[in-house]
Order: structure tokens, then C-alpha cells, then sequence
């Protein structure tokens, strides 16, 4: 089958077989080229040397090589007869090539390149459902580029920039959701990330979505058979059960949207300001959290001039910490831009922590900074509670959460972490399910649904004919199909037969 998809302003024909370096560029112990489509064989065979057979989804040990001049074949009478019994739709010259290999008769002229292992996943049981071919050979580019070279001039096409995906999508191994996780699979900084990747690469955000609008599809059907079967006795639904429908559809969508705050910051993570005022140890808890000594430590007030930042995963939820300057009446030039540059991190932050001496009382600029995060995601740190007398500490934080901690000791470091997770996932509960939105795109997506789901309610008190709100339940079905895959018009038809008995 011939069929074409336009991309970068030029036709792509799929059915082409095309090769690409899987593995990601530089030098290791091991790269992998990929070969793709219904030529996969007959492109790879010529070139690889293997002690026996290619199968499906199994490894064989051999060589890659590379005739240069003649092709001809020095070829011992067992390879003759082996001939006349290969039936395995190659062309002729590359099944005898192959059978002089396993013969143990080189060609003449053929160089080795490198030894391979060689994996063959037959179709339709392969990452796109084409047949593939992936070469394992040493991780030099020289040679991974002239495997790829010798495939081109076989005849393969040099696949573009996530092709082999698109493939797998467009042949319905996978939908927009999995193709989407492959990507955050790819980019995962920590190893949550990885596993909530993985998590929708199975399909988790599908599966939530799919009884979503399973509920959608069916009153749309249930309309769509009021309206074309009329004369049937199809009843018609009331106004109350429609809009109870409406809800029923809404209120998981809406509960979905709500994911994409925790979510957001699962993909992209988030930045956390460390503030206060000078010498109440904000370095020394930035060191701790980093576990490291990132910053510089003095016991002179006002060492840290500028800001210093570091990339941390807490509860695998990657973190920009970001020590800052201590804030005061600035003593000269310097300090004044550090003291400028420490506002500007926290106006800029998704978290602040504002870190208090526990063992002084309060002071004027403790009072101001807590003044100045009073609308502000926050959590008050009071450190050097090791000095504190029998344990006792208070703070007046308002309603920001406090937390006693020691940088020195760790004392409360752990009890910190947790609530620094605590804040990231709010009280959505987000965490501990399967198939949040992670992705900008989805999100807008889910929106739109819930969008037209309310012009659709609205329709249905203000009494507008059945054709006009099946308009605004169609409007909210496209968004969610825009995420999983469209719903076809023989989708909606199959449920309308096979639900009510029209008797025609």
C-alpha cells in the first residue's frame, strides 16, 4: 500500500524503508543501527556475514561487511544445491550471497567492517509493525555511518527525526499519548520521571480518558438515534437525564485537569528560592539539600553575593535550588545587586523556602520576608534548631507551614524533603494515580472538552433542538480525540444498532 504524509513542506512516503542511528550520537561500547520497512531484508542481507539464519525476534552473532568491486562468489558445490532449495522471495543474487556465507566461502573483495549482532523483529511484531532489522555494532561513528551508508545505497532512505514513532502511530501500534511518552521516556532527568513515562507509554492516560468518552459517544448516540429514528419510537432522553449525562462526563475531565499542576512539574520540575536574612545558614541548608558543599560557608555575614543554583531530584521531582544573597540593608554596591537579584529569584520561584535563625528571635527582616510571601507558596525553615533550648521554636509564618531543621546535624532534613513534596503535589492527590496530564497540549485539550461540555449544558436549559446541542457534544469529543485517537462516524453508528432495537 502507497500512502504519503507531508512533513517539513515534503511528501514522506511510508512504505519506504528507511535507516537511521538509534543510539544517541558520540562514542560507546555499543550503537545500534535501525533498518525499517518491507525491504529490511533484502537491504541488510547483502552486507552482514552471520553464523546462521535470521529469526524473528532473536539474536545471531556476525560480521558487517563491504564488497568492494566484484560481486562474484567463489561458491563450493553444497552452496549450489542449497541454492536450487531457496525459496525465500530474496532476489537471486542475494539469497546465493547469503548461502555461500553460511557456506563458509567469502566473496571476493569483501572487507569486514566491524562484528555485529544482528536482531530481526518480523512484522507485524516490531516497534512500527514493519520488518526490522537492528545492527549492534561497536559505538564508533565511522562505523555506525557507513552502515547507514551501505543501506542508503542499497536503496533505504535516511528516516527523519522521530519517523520510526510516527510510523508506530500511524500504523496503530500506539496512539498520540504513547508517541508523546516515548519522547518524555527519552528526555527523563530522574527516575520517576521514567516511570511516569513508562506509565503512559502503557496507555495509562488513554485508559483513563477511554470510559470518559465511552460516556460521551453514547449520548451522542442516544441523540443522534432520538433524532434519526424518530418514527421508530426511539425515545427521546429528557432534559434532566441529559444534563446528569453532561455531568457524568464532566466531572472526571475536570478532575483530570486538575492533574496538570502536579503534573506540570513532574515533566518540566520546578524552582525553589532559598531566602532570609544574612547568617541565618541558608548555604549551609542549600549544601545540605545538595548534599554536597556547592556554596561557600562563613560565619561572616553576607558571604553569598550572587545567586547559586543547583539541579537536585526530591522524591524524583527535579528541583532548582537557588541560594541567594542574604537580604538587608545593602552595605555597598555589591551587596545591593546580590540583595536585588535574591528578590528577583523569589518573585521568580515556584517554592520559597524563607529560612529563619531558630535559636534568635525574629527580626525585622524576618518579619518583612514572611510579610512578602504571605500569597506565595512557602514553607518558613527555622535552622540552628540544635541551639535551641529544649526544643522549643515558633515562628509567627501565618498560614505558610514551618519546619524546624539543623543544617549542621540534618536534624529535620528528611522532615523538610517531605514537606517540600507535600507542596508540590497539593492536595490533588495527583501523585498516586496512573494517567495524570503531563503535557501543555493535553491539558488545552481537556480544557476545550470541559468548555464545550458547559456550552452543551447551557444548550440544554435553554431548550435548543437536539441537532444544535449534538453540535456543542461533537465539539467536546474532537478535543479528547485530538489526545487518543478519533472516534469515526461507523463508531457512533455501531452503538446506535447495537443499543437500540430499531427493528428496520
Amino acid at each position: 500500500m502507497f500512502f504519503q504524509f507531508t512533513r517539513y513542506n515534503r511528501p514522506l512516503n511510508l512504505d519506504d524503508t528507511i535507516v537511521a542511528i538509534a543510539t544517541p550520537p558520540g562514542r560507546g561500547g555499543i550503537g545500534v543501527v535501525r533498518i525499517a520497512g518491507p525491504r529490511a531484508l533484502e537491504i541488510a542481507s547483502p552486507m552482514l556475514r552471520l553464523n546462521r539464519e535470521m529469526e524473528s525476534g532473536q539474536a545471531v552473532f556476525g560480521e558487517v561487511i563491504e564488497p568492494s568491486g566484484s560481486d562474484t562468489l567463489v561458491r563450493p558445490p553444497a552452496a549450489e544445491r542449497e541454492l536450487a532449495e531457496i525459496a525465500d522471495g530474496l532476489l537471486a543474487s542475494q539469497a546465493l550471497s547469503s548461502v555461500a556465507r553460511r557456506a563458509g566461502a567469502p566473496a571476493l573483495h569483501e572487507q569486514r567492517i566491524d562484528e555485529v549482532v544482528v536482531t530481526y523483529f518480523a512484522k507485524p511484531h516490531s516497534y512500527t509493525t514493519d520488518d526490522i532489522i537492528e545492527i549492534s555494532a561497536h559505538g564508533s561513528p565511522v562505523v555506525l555511518r557507513q552502515i547507514v551508508e551501505l543501506c542508503i545505497a542499497a536503496g533505504a532512505r535516511l528516516a527523519e527525526p522521530g519517523e520510526f514513532t510516527m510510523r508506530a502511530f500511524l500504523n496503530g501500534r500506539i496512539d498520540l499519548t504513547q508517541a508523546e511518552a516515548v519522547r518524555d521516556l527519552i528526555d527523563s532527568q530522574t527516575l520517576y520521571q521514567a516511570k511516569v513515562a513508562a506509565q503512559q507509554l502503557e496507555g495509562a492516560l488513554s485508559k483513563r480518558l477511554q470510559p470518559i468518552k465511552k460516556k460521551l459517544v453514547e449520548l451522542i448516540a442516544v441523540l443522534e438515534a432520538g433524532i434519526d429514528f424518530a418514527e421508530d419510537d426511539v425515545s427521546v432522553l429528557p432534559d434532566a437525564t441529559i444534563l446528569e449525562r453532561i455531568a457524568a462526563v464532566r466531572h472526571p475531565l475536570e478532575q483530570l485537569a486538575a492533574t496538570f499542576a502536579y503534573g506540570k512539574i513532574v515533566q518540566q520540575g520546578l524552582t525553589l528560592a532559598i531566602v532570609g536574612r544574612p547568617n541565618v545558614g541558608k548555604s549551609s541548608l542549600f549544601n545540605r539539600l545538595v548534599e554536597r558543599e556547592r556554596a561557600i560557608v562563613t560565619a561572616s555575614p553576607g558571604t553569598t553575593r550572587d545567586l547559586v543554583s543547583e539541579t537536585v531530584a526530591i522524591g524524583g521531582i527535579p528541583i532548582q535550588l537557588v541560594d541567594t544573597a542574604g537580604i538587608r540593608q545593602a552595605l555597598d554596591e555589591a551587596e545591593s545587586i546580590g540583595i536585588r537579584k535574591s528578590m528577583e529569584a523569589l518573585a521568580d520561584a515556584d517554592l520559597v523556602l524563607v529560612v529563619v535563625d531558630a535559636s534568635q528571635p525574629s527580626t525585622h527582616e524576618d518579619n518583612e520576608l514572611l510579610r512578602e510571601i504571605q500569597n506565595r507558596p512557602a514553607i518558613v525553615v527555622g535552622n540552628k534548631s540544635d541551639l535551641v533550648a529544649g526544643g522549643q521554636w515558633s515562628v509567627a509564618s501565618g498560614q505558610n507551614s514551618t519546619v524546624r531543621a539543623s543544617a549542621l546535624t540534618g536534624e529535620g532534613i528528611a522532615e523538610l524533603r517531605a514537606e517540600i513534596l507535600r507542596h508540590i503535589g497539593g492536595e490533588t492527590g495527583a501523585q498516586a494515580e496512573a494517567g495524570f496530564l503531563t503535557n501543555v497540549r493535553h491539558q488545552g485539550l481537556v480544557q476545550n472538552a470541559l468548555v464545550a461540555l458547559d456550552v452543551a449544558a447551557n444548550a440544554v436549559k435553554t431548550k435548543v433542538p437536539h441537532e444544535m446541542l449534538l453540535l456543542d457534544l461533537y465539539n467536546a469529543l474532537r478535543p479528547l480525540d485530538a489526545i487518543t485517537g478519533a472516534t469515526t462516524t461507523d463508531d457512533i453508528l455501531n452503538l446506535i444498532f447495537s443499543t437500540f432495537c430499531i427493528g428496520k
